[in-house]
């Protein structure tokens, strides 16, 4: 018998208040875009994730619900709306993440560094957390990121080796890999990556992935069970029981994680500022 969770349903005042100010400042959280069951928790807590660059994705991955074909023009005010969105909602841990922007020449991380500016002017004590794509290895983009001024730097793995080309067609293995390796090599800053369990990987290849992750500098990890957005997208091979979440967490951090967020409903972005003040 397989184990589907159940969450409870997010307190509606709060979620009212976060979609006011996202609806007045024209910006989406992927929070909301994913109807995410832990983002009333997450905003009680003062965090949120912010999706910059517009809703429209260059890729399509297997697993993601977000809507591809060509982006958007790059909206010049967004970076002033998203730090006025902050400060209204008095935010002291927020992330950042994008859609993939292939068709810019800088794949859309100079916009990631200007968000980051507008928001530490107005909120200098507020702790930014960018979760990037990959911009496909470009070491000018990647340069960006690292010079912005955030306070942590993520990418997503997602998947294992063997099903990352059927779950990520358009990205790389190795090529995330390199990302990360270059954050953690020309950064100071903790790195951390994601791994969704249940698209018919292995334990055997969640640990040689967590392994290469490691190797490449990366300190903070995060597993979650991958769920179906649609019958168009990658089905669920398995769901895995909270007990295979509490192992698998304990096995990372016998490797060699700093910190480790795992989960049957842990995203990337869950905990995210809990995750970094255990280091």
């Amino acid at each position: 018998m397989q184990f589907k969770p159940k969450v409870k349903a997010p307190a509606p005042e709060i979620l009212q208040n976060m979609q006011a100010v996202l609806e007045k400042n024209t910006l989406t959280t992927v929070c909301e875009a994913a109807a995410c069951p832990n983002r009333a928790e997450c905003y009680a807590r003062n965090s949120a994730t912010f999706m910059i660059l517009g809703d429209t994705c260059t890729r399509a991955c297997a697993f993601c619900n977000v809507k591809t074909g060509h982006g958007r023009d790059v909206d010049v005010n967004e970076p002033q709306r998203l730090a006025k969105a902050v400060q209204e909602l008095q935010l002291q841990y927020v992330v950042i993440t994008s859609v993939d922007r292939d068709d810019l020449k800088d794949y859309g991380s100079g916009h990631f560094a200007r968000c980051v500016q507008a928001i530490k002017e107005k909120n200098p004590e507020v702790k930014i957390e960018l979760l990037t794509p990959d911009f496909k290895y470009h070491r000018d983009a990647l340069g960006t990121i690292v010079r912005s001024g955030a306070d942590k730097l993520a990418h997503n793995q997602e998947t294992v080796r063997r099903l990352s080309k059927s779950v990520r067609p358009q990205s790389d293995y190795d090529r995330s890999l390199k990302v990360l390796e270059y954050y953690a090599r020309y950064s100071p800053l903790h790195v951390k990556s994601s791994l969704m369990c249940g698209l018919g990987e292995t334990k055997k290849e969640l640990l040689v992935t967590m392994r290469e992750l490691l190797d490449v500098g990366v300190s903070e990890l995060t597993l979650g069970q991958y769920l179906q957005p649609t019958q168009k997208h990658h089905r669920v091979a398995r769901y895995y029981p909270p007990k295979f979440f509490d192992e698998m967490k304990e096995e990372a951090l016998s490797m060699g994680f700093l910190a480790v967020a795992s989960g049957i409903l842990v995203r990337s972005s869950y905990f995210a500022e809990d995750l970094g003040e255990k280091l």
